[in-house]
């Protein structure tokens, strides 16, 4: 019934003779269906998304690449539908988490971006779930140092495959992500024309003081995964962004809730600041009704409207 499609199960009867199964794909959002064990029926009862036609989505194609270390990264590349895949202007997306990953599966930022022209890199760095106790365990103390070298490492794949202009690279990413964009930009200061920063950490040694108390069981847990601020303190002052602030020199947009439990907004403020203090040009957008991640609608269209406004004026035109 669905060749192509990743399925999944919703619920059962309670004979089990009849189950509500979704269908999904990287252009498809998801559709629900009653099936029928016996006859092998499948009628379709509910399109969440009507309004998406996925012809007119942009397919999303698994890759993979080798880390300086030898690591295999596994990834995702959306390209702009029926626009070849030379030489264009790339968006670098690290997901949040960190332990998390991206996947195959309908990713409404990814085919808003390459709606625009973008292609789009998702990888799973070190640390991402999915692939093993020792993939996930070599990410621990490695913010900013080996976890972000498999971020840049994905960018010098795209690169050498010629799929990206060097000189409009983009990267954006939320959490962690948000994180790995102020890394991006601070570590591998000529890498990225820009950047887009949503809720990320600035400051390892702030941020760890403003965990939230729901986080509190598993602060010990989170001094051994990314450093304890006493005994790591070298460490995390070689990989928080702030404090090597003077090595960025792209413009960066940054967008914060002012009510974020999880990443504080003085995280935002302590990097903003840095670099106004410096004459570099910063984008700020606070969302007063906002915590982690905007939910308000409104405040989306905000965001989204004001970040292709970003990106079309640092990416589309090829940089000198």
């Amino acid at each position: 019934h669905f060749k192509g499609y990743e399925v999944g199960f919703a619920g059962w009867d309670d004979e089990m003779k009849k189950g509500i199964v979704y269908n999904y794909s990287d252009r498809l959002p998801g559709k629900y269906y009653v099936y029928d064990f016996s006859s092998k029926e499948a009628i379709e009862i509910a399109n969440p998304y009507y309004w998406i036609n996925e012809k007119d989505m942009a397919y999303v194609k698994p890759i993979g690449y080798t880390s300086r270390d030898g690591l295999t990264i596994h990834g995702y590349l959306t390209l702009p539908k029926g626009i070849d895949a030379k030489n264009l202007p790339v968006v670098v997306n690290p997901h949040g988490g960190p332990w998390a990953r991206d996947g195959w599966y309908f990713n409404q930022e990814a085919q808003f971006l390459a709606n625009r022209g973008y292609a789009i890199l998702q990888m799973n760095f070190r640390g991402s779930t999915g692939y093993g106790k020792k993939f996930w365990e070599a990410s621990f103390k490695e913010w900013g140092k080996k976890m972000q070298d498999d971020i840049t490492d994905g960018v010098e794949y795209l690169k050498k495959e010629g799929i990206a202009d060097p000189k409009r690279i983009a990267i954006y990413g939320g959490s962690y992500g948000g994180y790995a964009t102020l890394a991006g930009v601070t570590f591998t200061p000529d890498l990225y024309a820009c950047a887009v920063d949503y809720v990320g950490v600035a400051n390892l040694f702030t941020f760890m003081k403003t965990i939230p108390p729901y986080w509190k069981p598993y602060l010990d847990q989170w001094h051994e995964m990314v450093g304890d601020p006493k005994k790591d303190s070298l460490l995390m002052a070689e990989a928080s962004p702030v404090l090597h602030a003077d090595k960025i020199k792209v413009p960066l947009f940054v967008a914060a809730g002012a009510n974020d439990p999880r990443v504080n907004k003085a995280e935002s403020d302590q990097m903003v600041n840095a670099l106004r203090n410096r004459g570099i040009e910063v984008e700020y957008m606070v969302k007063e009704n906002e915590g982690h991640g905007f939910l308000n609608q409104n405040n989306q269209f905000d965001f989204y409207g004001a970040m292709e406004k970003f990106l079309e004026k640092y990416l589309k035109t090829k940089q000198p």
